[in-house]
């Protein structure tokens, strides 16, 4: 029994080797190529003072784009035609998107995003349910920072499909408190007062004016709408300093605690 003849195989290991470790190269370099790349659009954009919402959607698609013909080109040097692989691609992109319609549903909805721009990195909204800061407006998913610091991210069609809120797009926002009287206090009096300690608290907006009225009467008297206007970038501090000044006015005033009365009447 003749052994096993390496040399009949070695021009074919030596071609296929030599490709594979060419290829491996490639894909290397074509990688360290691409952030390069990547980085010196990310430098210009910045020093063009893009909008960085834009900027980052522009460089996760050229990653993408760039990362695909590498792999096109890698290909290639194994003698699979590219346009084979490219029409092979497209019916497998046709097949999954009938499959995982919903991505490129949020692919969609990134796009429109983008070009409507209803909000942009940084901004603090209400989108798909959460309340937070914007890290982030990807190809499929949008990024936020919830209010109790924790990364959240949402669909971009469940960003698109549902009321978008944008609360750093005005340049102020309503706190909205109330203030609850004894039937016994002068109103006129307690809102005088109110209305002037409000405009001490920092970063208040003098326009419009923070807002004193009666809102609604209930057992125990009238109650006040407290209604302060301030960026977005303070609401908490004056939201809870608001509070702080309702309680110290009406106490340095000495009004008389909100009380419920009942009067039970025996009948026979």
């Amino acid at each position: 029994m003749n052994g096993f003849d390496v040399s009949k195989y070695m021009p074919m290991i030596i071609e296929y080797g030599t490709k594979l470790i060419g290829a491996i190269l490639v894909f290397i370099i074509g990688r360290i190529v691409i952030n390069w790349v990547c980085k010196l659009v990310s430098k210009a954009l910045e020093a063009k003072k893009f909008d960085p919402t834009l900027s980052k959607y522009l460089q996760s698609t050229l990653r993408i784009v760039l990362l695909l013909v590498l792999v096109m080109a890698v290909l290639g040097m194994f003698g699979i035609q590219t346009t084979s692989f490219a029409a092979i691609l497209a019916s497998a992109g046709v097949a999954i998107g009938m499959a995982w319609s919903g991505l490129l549903a949020n692919f969609a909805a990134g796009v429109f995003m983008v070009v409507l721009r209803p909000f942009k990195a940084g901004d603090f909204v209400q989108v798909g349910g959460q309340l937070g800061t914007v890290r982030e407006i990807g190809i499929l998913v949008t990024v936020v920072d919830t209010m109790d610091n924790v990364r959240t991210i949402i669909g971009n069609k469940k960003v698109f499909d549902e009321p978008i809120q944008n609360f750093t797009e005005n340049p102020v926002r309503r706190v909205d408190l109330v203030a609850q009287l004894n039937h016994g206090v002068d109103h006129n009096q307690a809102m005088s007062l109110l209305k002037e300690k409000l405009k001490q608290i920092p970063n208040v907006a003098a326009e419009p004016a923070p807002c004193v009225e009666i809102l609604e009467f209930n057992l125990a008297g009238p109650v006040l709408a407290v209604r302060p206007f301030v960026h977005n970038d303070y609401y908490w501090d004056v939201y809870f300093a608001t509070n702080k000044v309702i309680k110290e006015t009406f106490g340095a005033a000495k009004f008389p605690v909100p009380e419920n009365h009942y009067v039970i009447r025996k009948t026979m």
